[in-house]
């Protein structure tokens, strides 16, 4: 069962409060003692020491300078860096455009050997075609009133999609039978992306496990997920981009994906149900 998706974020932002607060008291300082040497209300100095608002660079680098331990400012900014880059949310990490968002993965996916990937919402990205890709990321772009670059951003992914046919690189696809079966621009662009799939999943190095709606599961649907290796996870929540790369937490995706992989069909048994789907469009 996967844990909470803002736990690993959490346990960072937590971390570093505790060291700030242990600077503290190494110093002799009370929370009122640093909010009269930065400057601050005492309940900032309570804030920031109980985690529930985190410190700016600027509040890190006061908070060493009063406790007289200048050299521990680098490390604690690299932990703020940390725990800022665990939670991006949509608007910050698309603000310069849907394209940039796109290729700022492709490193991390020119690095992956192994890739499993579960969604509950649409088909993975990397095996999406033109035209639904150009659909998804158009409704994305009209809805949060972003820079209209989605032509742009297309041909980012498309360009990331050449990692499936490079290398030695292993993909383990699951979607929910909800995705093949709900609408993204239309009935032409599905009948498209549902015939991509076969094609994708008569690739030696693909999986592609449909986990059929039934009345009586005992794995529910989840968030959609990447795990990449056993190094990190990425999961794609309403709100924002989590990463994840805590051991315990990547197992327990791990975990996840393997039970719901039980779950699903694939061959011949996948092909029938996107048969059915595609039928299903007139």
């Amino acid at each position: 069962m996967a844990v909470s998706p803002s736990s690993s974020a959490q346990q960072a932002r937590q971390a570093l409060a505790n060291r700030l607060a242990e600077l503290c008291r190494e110093a002799g300082l009370t929370g009122a003692d640093m909010a009269e040497c930065c400057g601050w209300s005492r309940s900032k100095s309570s804030r920031i020491m109980n985690a529930r608002t985190p410190p700016s660079a600027d509040d890190i680098r006061a908070w060493c300078r009063a406790c007289g331990a200048e050299g521990q400012t680098e490390d604690l900014l690299a932990s703020l860096r940390t725990a800022e880059g665990m939670w991006i949310g949509w608007r910050r990490m698309e603000r310069s455009g849907l394209k940039r968002a796109q290729e700022a993965r492709l490193p991390l996916y020119q690095r992956t050997h192994r890739f499993r990937s579960y969604s509950s919402w649409l088909v993975p990205g990397l095996i999406q075609t033109q035209m639904y890709t150009a659909a998804a990321l158009r409704a994305i772009q009209r809805r949060r009133g972003l820079v209209d670059d989605v032509a742009e951003a297309v041909a980012a992914r498309m360009a990331r999609q050449q990692v499936l046919h490079e290398g030695d690189r292993r993909f383990a696809f699951l979607v929910e039978e909800s995705v093949i079966r709900t609408g993204v621009g239309g009935a032409e662009v599905m009948t498209g992306q549902l015939g991509h799939l076969m094609d994708i999943a008569s690739l030696p190095n693909v999986s592609l496990g449909i986990v059929p709606m039934q009345p009586d599961r005992e794995r529910w649907p989840v968030e959609g997920f990447w795990i990449y290796d056993t190094a990190q996870v990425n999961v794609e929540l309403v709100s924002g981009y989590l990463t994840l790369t805590q051991p315990s937490e990547v197992a327990m995706y791990a975990e996840t994906f393997a039970e719901l992989a039980t779950l699903a069909v694939y061959g011949a048994n996948a092909r029938d149900l996107i048969a059915d789907a595609m039928g299903r469009l007139g």
